[in-house]
């Protein structure tokens, strides 16, 4: 099932499109607040942000920069203006798309299908430094050479591979890998980060200058700015 994040201060906004969504096969959250969209994103996992343009405590343009400063989130803008230059600064911060009010739900869950799918499409294979982590295979490879992961270290390293330069608190690795709901202490997030650098290293790849521990915080994969 596919998250969806929708936004909007209109509360009549949030339950028609969660009505559209919902019969799908959507899971729908809906927050009428900027900021609490925010603090919501830092401790779940969501496949897609339905965000609208004009908020009273922080516009549309604001919030898409700030998701996209932390997360590769897709972001879907809906708005009643339809100026262009509104939507080409929307996408040149990084929405992936927009949608203008009033619209067609099927229009919507067609424009919604069509970002998950380049997405999916995205990120079945990342590359990084001589690595190769198919998503599609569930296979890591240095220089051609596999590395055998459990699934949890697999799901470790996709969310760093994704993810770099950002700062994951062990909290937050426990939410996004484990789950919610789910009991499990800090050190075993260590074990986990361990191993995985163990194996990293074993391969031939410098582990040590790239998987780094934030003391105190977390941890953090050193790489290229996300796009």
């Amino acid at each position: 099932m596919k998250n969806i994040l929708i936004v909007d201060d209109e509360l009549q906004m949030l339950e028609l499109i969660s009505l559209y969504l919902s019969p799908l096969g959507y899971h729908c959250k809906k927050i009428s607040s900027a900021i609490d969209a925010l603090l919501y994103l830092e401790s779940n996992r969501v496949d897609l942000v339905l965000l609208d343009l004009m908020m009273p405590e922080m516009d549309g343009w604001t919030v898409c920069q700030e998701i996209k400063k932390l997360w590769d989130t897709p972001i879907i803008m809906l708005t009643a203006r339809t100026d262009k230059q509104d939507i080409v600064k929307g996408l040149n911060i990084g929405a992936d798309d927009y949608i203008s009010k009033p619209f067609d739900g099927n229009e919507l869950v067609a424009r919604i299908e069509a970002v998950l799918r380049r997405r999916k499409r995205n990120i079945e294979k990342l590359f990084f430094e001589g690595l190769i982590l198919d998503q599609d295979s569930f296979e890591l490879q240095y220089q051609e050479k596999e590395i055998t992961l459990t699934p949890k270290e697999f799901a470790l390293m996709s969310l760093f591979l994704q993810n770099h330069n950002k700062v994951f608190t062990r909290d937050h690795l426990i939410h996004s890998i484990w789950g919610h709901g789910v009991t499990t202490e800090d050190r075993t997030i260590d074990s986990h980060i361990r191993n995985l650098r163990d194996k990293l290293r074993k391969s031939g790849f410098p582990a040590e200058d790239y998987l780094l521990t934030v003391w105190g915080v977390g941890y953090k994969w050193i790489g290229k700015e996300n796009n």
